[in-house]
C-alpha cells in the first residue's frame, strides 16, 4: 500500500474532489499549482514508474487523489529542490514504507528550470540537468535531442549532465520547429551564437585572469552585460532588416 505524499495546493484539491480521473482533469487539477505541466510531462513521469494509474479495458488512463498526489510531490520536489527522478522515487518508496523522508534546503529556485531568474552566475554554473528532466523540461522526445545533438545546437556541459541553459536551448528549439525551421536551418543562429561569445571573452579575458577576487567578480558581471547587450544588438538588428526588405 503506497503512502500518499502530502501538502500543497494541488494536491489538497485533487484529495476532495475523490474519484477516478482522466488524464485531462488531472492535468487542470495540477495546473493549479504547477501552470506548466502538460499532459506530455504527466506520460514521462508514468514511464519513469513515479505514478502507475489504472487502465480500462480501452487502455484510457484513470488516475486516483492518490495518484494525483504523487504527482504534485513529484513536481512539487523538482521545483523547490530540483532533486533528480531516481532521488524522487527513493523517497516515495520510503514514504511508502512508513519511514521519515528529510528534504534538503531549497538551492535551486524554480526560475532556473524556464530561465526567467537573473540568478548568481556561481549557482548558474554549478547547476546540471540530466537526460531525462531536459526533456521532460522542455517537452520533446529522446529522438528530438539527438536530432539537435547531431547538428551541435546542444549538448551536455560534462559527465554531470546538461547546464541550466541547455532547458531555455531546447524551448527555443522546439518553439522554432512548430515553424517550420529544422536544426539544420539553427546551425547559422548556433554559429552566430558561438562568435559573440568569443567575442565577449576577449573582452573579460584579462578580468578573469586578476588576482583580485573582486576583479574576477566582475569579469562575470560585465560577461553577463555583454551577453545581454549582445541579444538586444542581434535583436534589433533581424527587425530592422525585416523592415528593410520589400512585402
Amino acid at each position: 500500500m503506497r503512502r500518499t505524499p502530502s501538502g500543497g495546493a494541488g494536491s489538497g484539491t485533487a484529495a476532495r474532489r475523490g474519484g477516478l480521473m482522466s488524464i485531462g482533469t488531472v492535468l487542470q487539477q495540477l495546473r493549479e499549482e504547477f501552470p506548466e505541466v502538460t499532459i506530455s510531462k504527466i506520460r514521462f513521469l508514468e514511464a519513469e514508474g513515479l505514478v502507475e494509474p489504472r487502465r480500462t479495458p480501452s487502455g484510457y488512463r484513470k488516475f486516483s487523489p492518490e495518484d494525483v498526489e504523487r504527482l504534485a510531490y513529484v513536481l512539487r520536489i523538482q521545483r523547490d529542490h530540483y532533486l533528480p527522478l531516481k532521488v524522487i522515487r527513493e523517497h516515495l518508496d520510503a514514504l511508502a514504507r512508513g519511514e521519515e523522508v528529510q528534504l534538503p534546503a531549497p538551492s535551486r529556485p524554480r526560475e532556473l528550470l524556464d530561465g526567467s531568474a537573473d540568478q548568481d552566475s556561481e549557482i548558474l554554473a554549478a547547476a546540471r540537468v540530466g537526460r531525462a528532466e531536459l526533456i521532460a523540461a522542455a517537452d520533446v522526445d529522446e529522438a528530438e535531442l539527438v536530432e539537435w545533438e547531431s547538428y551541435g545546437l546542444i549538448g551536455p556541459a560534462d559527465e554531470r549532465g546538461y547546464d541550466i541553459e541547455s532547458v531555455s536551448v531546447a524551448k527555443l528549439i522546439a518553439d522554432l520547429g512548430r515553424f517550420g525551421l529544422e536544426p539544420r536551418h539553427l546551425r547559422v543562429l548556433k554559429a552566430a551564437a558561438d562568435r559573440e561569445a568569443d567575442l565577449v571573452e576577449q573582452v573579460v579575458a584579462p578580468l578573469r585572469r586578476h588576482r583580485n577576487p573582486q576583479t574576477r567578480i566582475h569579469a562575470e558581471t560585465t560577461a553577463r552585460e555583454l551577453a545581454a547587450l549582445s541579444v538586444r544588438l542581434h535583436a534589433a538588428l533581424v527587425q530592422s532588416a525585416l523592415r528593410c526588405r520589400p512585402h
